[in-house]
């Protein structure tokens, strides 16, 4: 299952965001269903200009159990990135603590992705109750600029329930509260 078809990935969709993305909102072009991963994005993911490197910042509407990524990078391979890096349930990485975090993990990426088909995987336990990941690319195949046309999180979705929870402490116990049944009463697991 491709979490960019979930419902939660969608319902935080306007919150997902990129740092040094050339055009601002273009970030949440590259999230497809696995279907339409192929077709030409119209307004791809892109660096600013000299800069190679982009930070994207994904929230969910529960908890994901990540197993895999998937990354198409531009029809251009060296626009396409090098290199990612990944976090997890952080809200504080920005390029400069990225430079001082170690990442969950790391993948060196391929320059091409034919048929979209190529899947990264996730050392699955560090990768579980996913609530937000944070994706560093780093670097790409030799061009000024870095181009996403699609990102595919595949993994297991928990929807987040919110609900009230009714709950009655006892400060002092009420005997009253608490009777025993008289056939019970005597036989606390000896004989009388």
């Amino acid at each position: 299952m491709h979490l960019s078809k979930r419902r939660g990935l969608q319902a935080k969709l306007s919150r997902v965001r990129c740092l040094n993305e050339a055009v601002p909102g273009s970030c949440r072009n590259v999230f497809k269903s696995w279907e339409k991963r192929l077709e030409p994005t119209q307004v791809p993911l892109r660096s600013n200009e000299d800069d190679p490197e982009l930070l994207l910042h994904i929230p969910f509407d529960g908890a994901v159990k990540l197993k895999a990524i998937s990354v198409i990078g531009s029809g251009d391979p060296s626009k396409s990135p090098s290199k990612m890096k990944v976090w997890v349930n952080r809200e504080d990485v920005d390029f400069a603590a990225a430079e001082r975090m170690p990442p969950v993990q790391e993948w060196e990426l391929q320059p091409e992705n034919v048929g979209g088909v190529l899947e990264y995987p996730t050392q699955v336990a560090k990768f579980s109750g996913v609530h937000t990941l944070d994706m560093l690319f780093t670097g790409n195949f030799g061009a000024d600029i870095t181009e996403i046309h699609f990102v595919g999180l595949k993994g297991e979705f928990s929807e987040r329930k919110r609900a009230a929870v009714e709950a009655v402490y006892e400060s002092r116990g009420i005997p009253a509260d608490h009777k025993v049944p008289e056939k019970e009463a005597g036989s606390w697991g000896g004989a009388q």
